[in-house]
């Protein structure tokens, strides 16, 4: 289990540990608005994804208080609308994701709990 800080996910974000099998993102918003998390495979070649691995691809289950409407993925990046309170969703790689191969990110002062 690992958790991530909202400054460690604020701007650049932070690398994510190794992901594989199924994981649960729990997300807390403390903002009485929403906020957004994004997880993103890092680019091997600036400006393009050519060559990088495709983290992002798996299956994605909105488990608490988000709307699957907002989840976006694809090849490379999922990101999802974080609303008020807690939240959480799982997600079983296609793959192993590698140990700071994807960057988590986060707004509003979000923090995030894997496990």
């Amino acid at each position: 289990m690992a958790t991530y800080t909202a400054q460690q996910l604020n701007g650049a974000g932070t690398p994510t540990e190794e992901l594989t099998g199924l994981k649960r993102f729990s997300l807390t918003n403390p903002l009485s608005g929403s906020a957004y998390f994004t997880v993103e495979t890092v680019q091997r070649s600036p400006g393009t994804y050519d060559g990088s691995p495709t983290n992002a691809l798996g299956v994605y289950n909105l488990v608490t208080n988000l709307d699957m409407d907002t989840l976006i993925t694809s090849s490379y990046i999922s990101s999802v609308v974080v609303p008020p309170g807690l939240s959480a969703y799982t997600f079983t790689p296609s793959a192993t994701v590698a140990v700071g191969s994807s960057m988590l990110r986060a707004t509003g002062g979000v923090t995030l709990e894997i496990s």
